[in-house]
């Protein structure tokens, strides 16, 4: 199904980058992943939200609003960092990963485990200024370490891991 979506949405933007976000929620994101770029992804973004429930004991109404909602912010990185490494190892396209990225460290995480990009959700809607200040703090880590840029700061995180 994911080939059939992704090469519909190719031919219908041929000159346009296409970005496919994959589901958190499939037996095996690296066969999906692969699927996505084999029909014309030029990237893929991992995740999304987790399905998930919050009542309040004393009333037995939901935290949320509604009965159930997305699991968003911290609580999802670590199952998504896991996400983004098989999905890194499946394909040779750009990967964004993102949830729970607050702080430099969980860019870093994500750089380790294959991520091309981050992209922060729910730190951005309490802080923000989240992006700014963690653009500006990346670039003092990679300027410590003594990197040139980036890219062979998260080349050598990413060897560290494999």
């Amino acid at each position: 199904m994911v080939t059939q979506v992704v090469g519909a949405a190719r031919k219908a933007a041929a000159s346009r980058p296409l970005w496919v976000k994959l589901s958190p929620l499939v037996t095996d994101i690296g066969v999906i992943a692969k699927a996505a770029e084999e029909a014309g992804a030029d990237a893929l973004t991992v995740a999304n939200t987790y399905p998930a429930m919050a009542l309040d004991p004393a009333t037995g109404r939901s935290r949320l609003g509604c009965p159930t909602g997305g699991l968003s912010g911290p609580a999802i990185r670590p199952i998504t960092l896991r996400l983004v490494w098989i999905a890194a190892k499946a394909v040779a396209i750009p990967i964004i990963g993102l949830g729970g990225i607050e702080k430099v460290d969980d860019v870093l995480e994500y750089l380790s485990v294959g991520a091309a990009a981050v992209q922060v959700g729910t730190a951005s809607f309490t802080r923000p200024g989240t992006v700014e200040q963690l653009a500006h703090r990346l670039l003092e880590q990679v300027g410590k370490a003594n990197y040139r840029n980036l890219n062979d700061l998260r080349a050598v995180l990413r060897r560290k891991i494999d």
